[in-house]
């Protein structure tokens, strides 16, 4: 085929490893499971490509994000805990902080429980479901964004779909989520690419593009040995000037906020932690973590300071509101998670 005629010319494929399991059989929770993660991987998209660099580019985009929808602020609520579950009344008095009506947090959880999303426990309150773990569990790890690369040896890992091997029309778009989420771009026909610069490699890549609801017929492979042409091809996928300009826009976006908090009332500093940290946690969750080769990281880490710091700041301001409801919550700043419901499962923001 031409696709795979050309991916022998420009480089080698390793394919010492298995696709995406198609011939094993999973249970039906798992595979319902999957394809909610990949539903709530659509509600990423952030801007019209779903693209990893255009998320802080202007001011207005930190500083007047949008006001969650109901099922967002539900699942990014939930997502600060732990352990333990939260009432409705919790739930829905949050909601009115937002403008949402306790009737629309109401059907939002109804819907969301039937969808796996959420759980009930035997005293009515909810906690997140478990078809909302994989992209929550990638997302509420943002902290540790540095513990997530290693050093580049310049190789890359390739996802190739065989021409009509992921032909029905949602799978293929789910896959195409999966990849971009994880930071994978378009080399050539039916071949997407990211530097082999994650720990655990490729395994590991293909673990979580699964759990994200890549389709089974796509592989997932190493590729080594491109030629110079291709390898250059490859490198100039990502704009890592914007991303840098990005890194740069949200530090300074973090800090105006935070300079903003000494005349905001209790309710307000609720609202705009939650808005303007959600839409940082939303970048860095989306970020292709690329090697120092590609885009060098330094303006990324100084991102990730100010939002640790920023993070004890929304904390703070979320902690008596969720004392006064009863939720559990740990006071230490690895575990308090108020993610962006956008980048955690949904579409609007939050904070971590």
């Amino acid at each position: 085929m031409p696709d795979e005629m050309a991916l022998s010319r420009s480089g080698r494929l390793s394919v010492s490893v298995a696709t995406a399991p198609s011939r094993v059989k999973r249970s039906s929770s798992i595979w319902r499971s999957s394809l909610a993660a990949a539903d709530l991987l659509q509600k990423l998209q952030i801007s019209s490509d779903f693209c990893n660099i255009d998320l802080v580019r202007r001011e207005k985009t930190i500083s007047s994000p949008a006001v969650p929808r109901a099922g967002s602020l539900v699942l990014d609520l939930l997502s600060t805990l732990r352990r333990g579950s939260m009432p409705v009344r919790a739930l829905v008095e949050a909601g009115e902080l937002f403008g949402i009506g306790g009737n629309s947090v109401r059907v939002a959880l109804a819907r969301l429980l039937a969808r796996g999303l959420v759980e009930r426990d035997e005293r009515g309150r909810y906690r997140l479901g478990f078809a909302a773990g994989a992209i929550e569990q990638q997302v509420t790890s943002w902290r540790r964004l540095g513990e997530k690369t290693r050093v580049w040896g310049g190789g890359w890992i390739a996802a190739f779909a065989a021409p009509g091997g992921d032909r029905v029309r949602e799978s293929g778009r789910r896959s195409a989520r999966a990849l971009r989420f994880l930071g994978f771009r378009p080399l050539a026909p039916s071949l997407s690419v990211r530097p082999d610069n994650l720990v655990g490699g490729v395994a590991h890549a293909r673990a979580t593009l699964s759990g994200l609801g890549l389709g089974s017929g796509v592989l997932v492979a190493s590729l080594q040995e491109l030629d110079p042409a291709t390898d250059g091809k490859a490198r100039g996928l990502w704009d890592s000037r914007a991303l840098e300009r990005g890194y740069q826009d949200a530090r300074e976006a973090l800090r105006r906020s935070a300079e903003r908090f000494a005349r905001l009332d209790a309710r307000e500093a609720m609202v705009e932690s939650f808005l303007c940290g959600g839409r940082v946690i939303r970048q860095l969750a989306l970020d292709p973590l690329l090697p120092e080769e590609i885009c060098p990281s330094a303006d990324r880490s100084a991102l990730l300071d100010e939002m640790r710091r920023y993070d004890r700041i929304g904390r703070a301001a979320w902690a008596e509101f969720l004392d006064q409801h009863g939720v559990r919550h740990s006071r230490g700043a690895q575990d308090l998670r108020m993610t962006d419901a956008a980048a955690t499962l949904a579409v609007a923001g939050g904070w971590s």
